[in-house]
């Protein structure tokens, strides 16, 4: 008896690559017009798909839109952990290690980036892309924090506080994304990196040498 072939994992592999095809190319249409002017028809003519398919993955342009930041969510943690993984041991390698992340170019490419700030921009009035952007953080800043207490007592740092390093650590971080995406005079992502180390080396004098 000839064996029936099983269809089913194909088919959810094609579901799949389908699936990232038209995120891709939201990815695409929001870095190239912004949220407001992005529709379902430019998805998925950059795709090379009918519009059939999209309303079939997604239903509408609002589900595609937060499946979108959730997918740039999931790279991004993804990339920061990878990174932590591969760090040597100790908080000071790790720490370079996790900062150093946000400047790969699968997650801080001038598109990727248009992309966040796109979404940024609407979070005050779209709760979902509020709640799934401040999601991006959360495991990130816990280990940010857990690190740098590590850190701090590994040097005998005094007059740190843990919190507003964190703080304020994240809030460069973004600026430093900001600039990659606007600036006018060709700052990158090498450039952000090595703001982001000198301040470290500044701030942790006794562990510099591994800010590099």
């Amino acid at each position: 008896m000839t064996a029936i072939p099983k269809l089913q994992p194909t088919r959810r592999a094609a579901k799949v690559v389908r699936r990232r095809q038209l995120i891709d190319a939201a990815i695409e249409s929001i870095a190239k017009r912004g949220l407001g002017d992005t529709t379902l028809s430019h998805v998925s003519n950059t795709a090379g798909l009918s519009q059939g398919i999209v309303n079939l993955h997604f239903t509408n342009k609002e589900n595609l839109l937060n499946e979108t930041l959730k997918h740039l969510r999931g790279e991004y943690e993804r990339n920061w952990r990878a990174a932590l993984e591969k760090a040597p041991e100790g908080p000071a390698g790790k720490l370079a290690a996790l900062l150093k992340s946000d400047y790969q170019a699968n997650v801080s490419n001038k598109k990727k980036l248009a992309v966040w700030f796109a979404f940024w921009g609407e979070a005050k009035s779209r709760p979902t892309y509020k709640k799934i952007s401040q999601e991006r953080m959360t495991d990130y800043t816990e280990i940010l924090e857990e690190l740098l207490t590590q850190l701090i007592k590994e040097g005998g740092y005094s007059d740190i506080n843990i919190t507003s390093m964190t703080e304020g650590i994240t809030a460069m971080a973004d600026g430093l994304w900001l600039n990659i995406l606007i600036s006018a005079c060709g700052f990158n992502r090498s450039d952000a990196e090595k703001v982001m180390l000198q301040y470290l080396r500044q701030a942790f004098p006794k562990h510099k040498d591994t800010f590099y």
